[in-house]
């Protein structure tokens, strides 16, 4: 598959016909380069969220098939269902994700807009990203009275769709279709079958609010006597008692005293803020890129809170999973677990986990498995339903099956030792590198986060994380030393009859030699970092464990001076002097950089087994 990558999530009004379902995927998995990720139906909605990737032209040709199918097969005259919708097909979003601009992604998304609208006949509105007008870049103000409104909608000016008739379709409906940031669709359970105590939390939690009441009612705030209105000379404040004379007094209020944009905020809930009179007063939510709902999931007996994330950089799941836990507590009740989803990204993950461990004291300077496992033990995402970090996680750094981290140790041994001139010192100095940096780590984890070890935690928590990174990074030069060396001897075997042919393979080969020097001095680099880490360490460390650290950082020393003779012996196949120059400089300053400070870890190592 291409290196540019693009993310469809597209919604379907259908949750409870699996046959209909596996039509509409069926159509998607028979595009080239195009891979289903995800079927997520949900029957209480009736609803099911699809996630597929691909190149830009499978993902067009998959989205636009898919739009069609579901047009075919589901009929919105008789639809029902707990999740807000206005079309057979709801939403189609695209995601850039790797390779592709926004920009490009923008553009793809109305090229297949265009094409529904025109060869289906289904009214289309850009939105997010995509969005022509500034008042369709919220979903929710367009799907505001869902497919019940539609078509009195159309016949108005103002949602004149941007592709397709300004006519009312009864089977499909309308389909909104954008470019926006990764979504991630998440759901809190809760032990309630109430649905308004979740739509209480609901309130609290998302970026549009509430209505404000009075008096206020503790802990559910619905209970709340009146509902508050603005009047010509009655502005009130929606968090206190503040009541301005004009709407700009409230304003200049909200600002100075509370800290957000009253104007943005009434915009949101679809209330012009020149002319407030006679709509309720708003109070803000608590988190910005958070909506929410909250409804009863018969299949589960118990109520949710379904949250979409739509800036996870600035907004995501511990977040609100944290608000939800202390608002429900407030209220009596109890988080019971949750749910994503579709698809998470991976760095999502990773945030959630490391902001558990961090609450928990712990070093994040672990695995990435185990800090993902944290991750998802402490959203308690299997409460309701299974969840697969491998199939469930966007961008999971995943090596190939016949990469050679895969093979078990006995076997990699063995392919070491055979007559094949790869995997060789590259490959064995890269591991010899990361296992100095995972014997630190070790150490700094086995040393922190203990009784008396508050002054030091700090330090070896950073320490330990640090040497996970350099270890990540020379478990993957294991494979790309040996892979240099296999792209170097393809190009030998290039053809070199003509002139052409061997200028072109010459070509070739410079630049596999390059390509073959430049891993193993990373590889170098590396180690080198390992074993300055490994200089804090020792000096810090348990003092029963430093000669692991001693242990670590001579297997180090391995990798840098692997990686060393590596660079080598491959410059003097290339003719480049200034390069050739510049690379023995450099691997002159590591090796002496590197045994210096090697034999400061070992003297401490040894002078304290001498006592």
């Amino acid at each position: 598959m291409s290196d540019k990558l693009i993310e469809c999530v597209p919604n379907f009004s259908e949750g409870r016909n699996l046959d209909t379902i596996k039509q509409i995927t069926d159509i998607i998995e028979l595009v080239d380069d195009v891979k289903l990720l995800d079927v997520d139906p949900g029957a209480d909605m009736n609803r099911t969220v699809v996630t597929f990737v691909g190149t830009p032209k499978g993902v067009k040709e998959a989205a636009f098939n898919a739009i069609k199918k579901a047009q075919e097969l589901i009929d919105m005259t008789k639809h029902t269902g707990s999740h807000p919708r206005m079309g057979a097909t709801d939403v189609c979003p695209f995601v850039p994700v790797s390779g592709v601009t926004t920009e490009e992604c923008i553009e793809l998304s109305k090229e297949v807009a265009k094409r529904v609208g025109e060869e289906l006949n289904i009214p289309v509105y850009l939105y997010e990203k995509s969005a022509q007008k500034p008042e369709r870049e919220n979903l929710a103000i367009i799907r505001q009275g869902e497919y019940e409104a539609l078509e009195a909608k159309l016949q108005k000016p103002e949602w004149k769709p941007d592709f397709g008739p300004a006519e009312f379709n009864a089977q499909a409906g309308a389909t909104v279709i954008g470019v926006r940031e990764f979504l991630i669709a998440y759901n809190i359970s809760l032990n309630t079958r109430e649905k308004r105590y979740a739509m209480d939390i609901a309130y609290e939690l998302r970026e549009k609010g509430r209505t404000a009441r009075r008096p206020l009612s503790e802990p559910f705030y619905f209970k709340g006597a009146e509902l508050l209105k603005y009047k010509d000379g009655y502005y009130p404040c929606g968090d206190d008692d503040f009541v301005g004379k004009t709407m700009q007094e409230t304003v200049d209020h909200c600002k100075e005293v509370h800290g957000y944009d009253l104007p943005a905020l009434l915009k949101l809930n679809s209330i012009d803020p020149e002319k407030p009179e006679g709509k309720s007063v708003k109070k803000p939510g608590k988190f910005d890129y958070c909506k929410a709902i909250g409804w009863m999931v018969d299949e589960y007996d118990r109520v949710q809170i379904s949250i979409n994330l739509t800036n996870y950089k600035v907004t995501s799941t511990h977040h609100v999973l944290e608000e939800t836990r202390k608002l429900a507590a407030e209220r009596g009740l109890i988080v019971t677990g949750s749910e994503i989803v579709g698809m998470v990204p991976y760095p999502a993950l990773l945030e959630t986990g490391k902001f558990y461990l961090k609450k928990q004291g712990r070093s994040a300077g672990i695995p990435i498995k185990d800090i993902l496992n944290t991750a998802v033990q402490s959203l308690g995402l299997t409460d309701v339903a299974d969840f697969n970090i491998e199939e469930r996680v966007l961008g999971l750094p995943k090596n190939i099956d016949t990469a050679l981290v895969e093979m078990k140790l006995t076997d990699f041994v063995d392919e070491v030792s055979r007559e094949s001139p790869a995997p060789g010192g590259g490959s064995i100095a890269a591991l010899a590198g990361a296992l100095g940096a995972s014997l630190t780590s070790m150490v700094s984890n086995l040393t922190a986060n203990k009784k008396g070890s508050e002054s030091i935690d700090s330090l070896l928590n950073e320490t330990s994380e640090k040497c996970q990174e350099i270890k990540f990074a020379l478990v993957k030069a294991i494979d790309d030393d040996t892979n240099a060396f296999n792209s170097y001897m393809d190009a030998r075997r290039l053809p070199n009859k003509t002139d052409a042919e061997k200028k072109a393979r010459e070509e070739a080969m410079l630049a596999g030699l390059k390509e073959a020097v430049k891993i193993p001095l990373i590889t170098a680099k590396l180690s080198l970092e390992a074993i300055k880490v490994a200089e804090v360490v020792v000096q810090h460390g348990n003092p029963s464990s430093i000669t692991d650290v001693g242990v670590g950082a001579q297997s180090a020393y391995t990798g840098l001076l692997g990686g060393f003779y590596n660079v080598l012996t491959n410059l003097k196949d290339i003719d480049d002097e200034a390069f050739n120059a510049d690379m023995r400089k450099q691997c002159s300053d590591l090796k002496k950089e590197g045994l210096e400070r090697l034999n400061k870890v070992l003297k401490y190592v040894e002078d304290n087994l001498a006592g």
